[in-house]
């Protein structure tokens, strides 16, 4: 078996056309433009590309994109200064701070000084405690992204075994919520889990966020299982080059899943298309109005 592959940048592209028609209709019959507000502290070069990559996204679709930049050395006020000025713009429907912040930033002081309704990461807690009690909330981006694959390939996910291998509040803990929304059987992993390779082989569906180049194995895949890799690490190639690898073991473990994501091309641009998605619905929510169809 050779497993089918996961195209999350085509389907992506297909998810930024959506909203891009959907913004131009809002346009149209509310004179409304989503606006969008990144703000990036210090210099963090991964950091540089993703805010490059957000805004040209934004602008393609038709989101009025900004940025606002502080040094490295800023302080926890000042950024939360920034914070409360977006917040009063009724110009900026979403709100973005990027992550990782330096060190003496207060981190959890400044996603939680984002208005709830312009948290279009889904960091806050009002909206964590929103998902996890089943009710409306902005919903942290790539595992909503990863959502939308799944449901892409396997259709209704009811009944479904699924690990999630990872408890980060960005990645493992929503996409755990998310999978219990769609009435999956749902098993958290980490790094202090016994016989992590058998609860991995029970999984029908499995979801890798942990952080580790290449940890999951090809024999710890459950034959036919579909797997999203939500990993992306750096690592060396030779000749003084890197290249990017997923959390998973793609070539030894596309023998033996039924579908799988590759890195990179899988679940990386699903990120900034569900931003988009996103902003477009935190627009339409403070206007007061329904998210149109697309064109």
């Amino acid at each position: 078996m050779t497993a089918e592959i996961i195209d999350g940048k085509a389907f992506a592209a297909g998810l930024r056309a959506r909203v891009g028609a959907q913004v131009a209709a809002l346009k149209a019959a509310h004179g409304l433009a989503p606006g969008l507000t990144v703000v990036l502290v210090g210099e963090d070069p991964a950091s540089q590309v993703y805010v490059r990559n957000k805004g040209k996204a934004a602008t393609e679709a038709g989101i009025a994109s900004d940025e606002v930049r502080l040094p490295a050395t800023a302080t926890t006020e000042e950024v939360l200064a920034v914070v409360r000025r977006l917040n009063a713009d009724a110009g900026v429907h979403g709100i973005l701070v990027q992550l990782p912040l330096p060190d003496q930033v207060d981190e959890a002081a400044v996603i939680d000084a984002i208005a709830v309704a312009k948290d279009v990461d889904g960091f806050h807690i009002a909206n964590t405690g929103r998902l996890w009690s089943g009710l409306e909330a902005m919903v942290p981006c790539t595992p909503v992204g990863c959502l939308m694959l799944l449901k892409d390939r396997l259709g209704d996910l009811s009944g479904l075994r699924a690990l999630v291998v990872g408890r980060s509040n960005i990645v493992g803990k929503p996409m755990a919520s998310l999978l219990l929304s769609e009435h999956c059987t749902v098993t958290i992993a980490h790094s202090r889990t016994r016989d992590l390779a058998g609860e991995c082989r029970r999984a029908d569906i499995l979801v890798a966020a942990v952080g580790r180049p290449r940890m999951i194995r090809g024999d710890w895949v459950k034959p036919g299982a579909t797997v999203i890799d939500v990993g992306v690490n750096r690592v060396d190639a030779g000749a003084g080059r890197t290249r990017l690898v997923g959390d998973v073991d793609f070539e030894s473990a596309r023998e033996v899943a039924g579908a799988i994501t590759p890195v990179p091309g899988g679940v990386g641009p699903m990120t900034i298309a569900c931003l988009l998605a996103n902003t477009l619905a935190a627009a339409c929510r403070q206007a007061g109005v329904a998210v149109p169809a697309a064109g």
